[in-house]
Formats: structure tokens, C-alpha cells, sequence
């Protein structure tokens, strides 16, 4: 019974946390963004909390002991370098709070977010072509932000004078801080209520069910063996584009783990070297502590049903049951100071998919086809009253089509987080948003369709830049087992207009007119099995939920189709004729369907891999 109820304080504890967050910030990347996040440790550092993934507290005890630290202390970090792997790039801003119960650390409560500003060679510090960490911004180490409840204010005018927006930066923080302190009273509170004995034994029982529950209903699903395979960024702002190679070797062993139970071991050896660009994470700390909490999400998809995948949470429960081994300093995942990080997202979110696709092969296809790949687009200038602003979302797009299910639209990767209101920015931002839709086809091909991304326009009011830090506008997201890939990243200005141009998914100032669009479309998901074998009621429903344009039924699924969007007809005999000649000429396909960007890419121009193959 106690178990149960320290389980749900703990989960109510981090919500009201992030509640408080949402509610007093005030920059539109953590208020209406909600790219934030709030997590709850134990006095040895072991993540309790599943809802959500956080940073780590490794790095401030490091520097900061557990006897030195006061009730009403805040801890502030977000130096890349110094923080063991928790912090991707500087904008990630991290308070940590510990908590205490008759005068000693009994654990802590965190939050860390992505803020619009902390300074760099770029708006937003997320200069798209950096060479160096120097260039992103300001780089604060593990620091007391505040003193016994007294803040340290050296510390955060040196911070808000570093940035481009310092007024959100100081309520954001100041936010975030607060609603950190009031958690700790909250937990404090679940101590003094039931002894410290009691509830660290409840920790114990929460992080000893998750590796039960992970050991019997996940990792029994993957046969004993080892798979590889491996996926790429397509560009890091400085070099040309190219296969930027990130690879999982899997191996599942029936013992080795706890208990002598199972164990996957994830080696990323044959990772590519160090880019130039910001594109490198650092994930080679606490033996991948941050990465195994990150990964773990995906294999989520192995359960039984989805209902039962949706209430499987990742704590620090599934850390014993994951060995990870990195490659030597120097590669993307082992990047070595000062090598820029800003855009980490294109390795660490195209990981979740390489995981995704190794255990693929393992379970003959059993898990989803390639998701939405996170990205930042923005505008900045100045308004109507010459004041600066700058705008930036994290657009979502489609996630990949599943064994059981078509994929989802316009899914945001980053939990809870969503785009911004139209309402909000058009009353804010010298911009008219003309549409927000899906985009049309965008999802990719298959028995199950994968998701559809946005299609967003946004009209000039006022003279501005366009600013971009996005992933797989070469390289599309992957259809797995017959299904095809979506279609990927793209932002065309002024389109068929006389000015009409593509812009490149690395852009820090691309000069927008007064009056002209910027058009945005997302990625679509990859899709999973044949689109040959969808059903045609099903391809019928898509066109007249305008997912599926007339031509994107024939040339993607073989099925012809007349009529209009409100009632289309299709022609069965006519759709089964075409279907058996795409079948004749379609010969034999790879497990994985990348799309026609990686042969673009790849120096020897093939359609696909080795490891593409089963």
C-alpha cells in the first residue's frame, strides 16, 4: 500500500512541478512550448520518476557533496562538457534542488528546458554553423544559483546580460527555481508523514518493479543474438552534406543482466568521427546513464498491447538491464571539448530510430516504422514598435506507421511539448499564420500509412529572417518490412511567387520580405508494410480525409480513384489490375526503404544498405 502511495506523489509531485513551470515562465518556448521537463532522484542519484525523461544529478553531487549542500539551496548547470551526459547543448538550462529530512539530502528535485536565448553567435544559440562550443553561448559549470534560500544575483545578472531576451530568461528561471523549491516541500512533507526508512524502501520496490516488469515483458520478446544496423544525419552545417553514420551493434544474452536474468548490450562502435559542425552529443558518461534512460522509451513497443505500452514507465529501474560501450574519444557520440553541440538532436533523436530499427530485425519487423525528427524554425526581426523579437517552435511531424496501426499526425518527440497557439504569435510577432494543416501525402506508404507532418504558412507583416536547425530534409524517415519512406523536411519562401526559393534546414538568417510566405512541411513517418496490401476502404478513407491526394493513391498505393474529395469512387477491378503489375515489377525489396535521399548521399549511389537487408 505505502508503495502505491509514494508512486503516485512522486507522480503528482512532478506535475505540479511542471504545472508551476507552465504557468509562471514566460518565454513561448517553455510556456506554450512546453519544452520542459521536471524529475524527481533519490539520494543515490536514481531517476524515480517515469513519465518523462530529465537530466541527471551526477554532476552536482560531483562538485557540490551531499554534506555541503543547506534546505534551500538551487543548483544551476548547463555546460555540455560538465554534465555527465544530461545537458545536449547550452539552451538546456538545469536547477536542481535537494531535498532534505531531519537536516540530511534525502533526494532531489529537478527541471531543465530549452530557452530562447543564452547568448552565442545566433539568435536562439543554436548557430548552425559553429565549430565550437565557445561560439553557442554562455557555458555555466555546477554553481550554487541560491545560497540557503537567499539567490545569487552576480550570478544571474551575468546570465540575463549573456542573452538576447533577458527579461523571459529571468522569469523562466526564476519559475523554475520556485516551482523546484515547492516540490522539495511537497516530498519533504511525504518523509515527514512516513519516516525516511520506509520511503527509501518504497524507492527500492519502484525501481526493483521496473526492471521486473522490463526483464519478463520486453527483453523476453528479443531472441538471444546480435543485430546491427545503423542510420545517419545527412548534414552538420559545415561540411557538405553526407552519411553522418551512427550504428547499433545489439546483443541479447538470456543472462548477464540482474539475477543473472537477461541483458541487451548497445555498442555503438562504427559510429562516424567528430563532425565539424554541432551536430556531436555527449553520451559517453556515467556509462551512458543519460542515453540508457533516453533509448529505453522505444522498447516500449514490444509489449503485449498498446495499452500496455502506454503504462510502462522508464526510471532508473531500466539502467541495470542495458550495458552500453562506446567508441574511443573523437566520434559524434564521444565528441572531445570544445566540439559544438548544438543541434545534437539529429544524433541523439536519430538513435531512438536506429534502436528502433536493430530490434526491427530482431523481432521480424514487430516495432514501428520511422518517427517525426525533432526541429527548431523561427523568425526574428523587430515589430511594429522597432522592438527585437524572436520567435521559435519545435514543429512536430509524423510518426512511423506500426504492426497494428497507421502512425499519428503531427506527433511532438519531446513529450507534452506542442506547437505555438496561432492565437498567441500573431498577436505577438509582426506575422500572419495563414495555414496549419497537415501536409498532403506526406506520410509514407504502407499497409499501415505513416503519420503526416505539419504544413505551416506564415506572411510577413515586417522585414525579418528566417532561422532553421532541422534534420532529414535529404534523408527521409525509413518505412520498415515493405513500407516506404515519408517525405522529408521542407521551407520554401514565397512559394509560387516570383521570389520562390528553398531554403536549407540549416539556417541562421534567411532574409524574409514584408509580404512574402514561408512555408513549412514536416516530415511524415515512415510507413510499415506493403501499400500494396492496404485495404481499398481504408485508402477511400484517406482521400476524403484529404491525406492522400488522388494521384498519392495510384502512384503510392496502386488504387485509382475518381470522384471528388467529399466523395471519391474507387475502381476495384481497375486497382487490383494495377496492383498485380506493381507487384510483377516490383522484384525484391529491402527490409529497411530509406528514400530517394540516401542514394543521393551515399558515394556509391545505391538505393540501400548492407545491413538493410535481412
Amino acid at each position: 500500500m505505502l508503495v502505491e502511495i509514494v508512486e503516485g506523489t512522486l507522480a503528482s509531485v512532478e506535475m505540479e512541478v511542471e504545472t508551476a513551470i507552465a504557468r509562471t515562465s514566460r518565454s513561448p518556448m517553455i510556456r506554450d512550448a512546453h519544452d520542459f521537463r521536471a524529475g524527481i532522484h533519490d539520494r543515490q542519484l536514481r531517476k524515480l520518476t517515469g513519465r518523462s525523461y530529465s537530466a541527471l544529478v551526477h554532476p552536482i553531487v560531483r562538485d557540490f557533496p551531499l554534506e555541503t549542500m543547506r534546505d534551500g539551496d538551487v543548483f544551476f548547470h548547463n555546460d555540455v562538457y560538465e554534465s555527465e551526459g544530461g545537458i545536449g547543448h547550452l539552451p538546456d538550462l538545469c536547477v536542481t534542488v535537494p531535498v532534505f529530512h531531519r537536516g540530511e539530502v534525502v533526494c532531489f528535485v529537478q527541471a531543465f528546458g530549452h530557452h530562447d536565448d543564452i547568448g552565442g553567435a545566433a539568435p536562439g544559440s543554436m548557430p548552425s554553423g559553429a565549430t565550437s562550443v565557445h561560439e553557442e553561448g554562455l557555458a555555466v559549470p555546477p554553481i550554487r544559483l541560491w545560497d540557503a534560500g537567499v539567490p545569487n544575483r552576480a550570478a544571474l545578472r551575468i546570465m540575463t546580460r549573456n542573452s538576447r531576451m533577458p527579461e523571459s530568461l529571468a522569469a523562466d528561471l526564476d519559475a523554475e527555481c520556485s516551482a523546484c523549491l515547492m516540490g522539495a516541500r511537497r516530498l519533504a512533507e511525504l518523509f515527514g508523514r512516513y519516516g525516511r526508512a520506509d520511503v527509501e524502501a518504497a524507492f527500492d520496490t519502484i525501481l526493483d518493479n521496473t526492471t521486473e516488469v522490463y526483464r519478463r515483458e520486453i527483453l523476453s520478446k528479443i531472441p538471444d543474438g546480435q543485430y546491427v544496423w545503423e542510420d545517419y544525419a545527412e548534414h552538420d552545417g559545415v561540411a557538405e552534406p553526407q552519411l553522418h553514420t551512427q550504428r547499433i551493434t545489439l546483443t541479447k544474452t538470456s543472462t548477464g543482466g540482474p539475477g543473472d536474468g537477461p541483458r541487451l548490450i548497445i555498442d555503438f562502435t562504427g559510429t562516424a568521427a567528430q563532425a565539424a559542425g554541432p551536430i556531436n552529443h555527449c553520451g559517453d558518461y556515467v556509462g551512458g546513464n543519460f542515453l540508457k534512460k533516453w533509448l529505453a522509451p522505444i522498447l516500449r513497443n514490444l509489449a503485449a498491447t498498446p495499452e500496455r505500452m502506454g503504462e510502462l514507465d522508464v526510471n532508473e529501474g531500466v539502467v541495470p538491464l542495458i550495458e552500453m560501450r562506446f567508441p574511443e574519444k573523437g566520434t559524434l557520440l564521444t565528441p572531445v571539448y570544445p566540439a559544438p553541440t548544438n543541434a545534437r538532436t539529429f544524433v541523439i533523436l536519430r538513435l531512438l530510430g536506429v534502436l528502433a530499427g536493430v530490434v526491427a530485425k530482431a523481432v521480424e519487423g514487430r516495432m514501428p516504422a520511422d518517427q517525426e525528427t525533432i526541429r527548431y524554425t523561427g523568425v526574428y526581426g523587430t515589430d511594429f514598435d522597432g522592438k527585437p523579437y524572436l520567435m521559435r517552435e519545435v514543429l512536430g511531424g509524423g510518426s512511423g506507421g506500426r504492426y497494428y496501426a497507421d502512425g499519428e499526425d503531427t506527433i511532438h518527440v519531446v513529450p507534452d511539448s506542442r506547437n505555438l497557439p496561432t492565437e498567441f504569435t500573431e498577436s505577438r510577432f509582426p506575422f500572419l499564420v495563414e495555414r496549419l494543416g497537415l501536409a498532403v501525402d506526406s506520410g509514407g506508404p504502407g499497409r499501415h500509412r505513416g503519420g503526416l507532418g505539419y504544413e505551416k504558412h506564415i506572411r510577413m507583416l515586417r522585414d525579418g529572417h528566417f532561422m532553421s536547425i532541422a534534420d532529414r530534409s535529404i534523408l527521409a524517415c525509413w518505412g520498415v518490412k515493405g513500407g516506404k519512406a515519408g517525405k522529408p523536411f521542407q521551407v520554401t519562401i514565397d512559394p509560387g511567387g516570383p521570389s520562390e526559393r528553398e531554403v536549407d534546414a540549416l539556417a541562421d538568417a534567411e532574409p524574409i520580405r514584408a509580404g512574402e510566405v514561408v512555408r513549412i512541411r514536416t516530415t511524415g513517418g515512415g510507413g510499415w508494410g506493403d501499400p500494396l496490401e492496404r485495404p481499398l476502404d481504408e485508402v477511400e478513407r484517406d482521400l476524403r480525409w484529404g491525406k492522400v491526394s488522388f494521384a498519392g493513391a495510384r502512384n503510392d498505393y496502386g488504387v485509382v480513384a475518381t470522384g471528388t474529395k467529399e466523395d471519391p469512387r474507387i475502381d476495384a477491378a481497375a486497382s487490383a489490375e494495377l496492383r498485380e503489375q506493381r507487384r510483377r515489377e516490383a522484384g525484391d525489396v529491402p527490409f529497411f526503404d530509406r528514400g530517394p535521399g540516401y542514394a543521393r548521399l551515399n558515394p556509391d549511389g545505391a538505393s540501400a544498405a548492407d545491413v538493410d537487408w535481412l
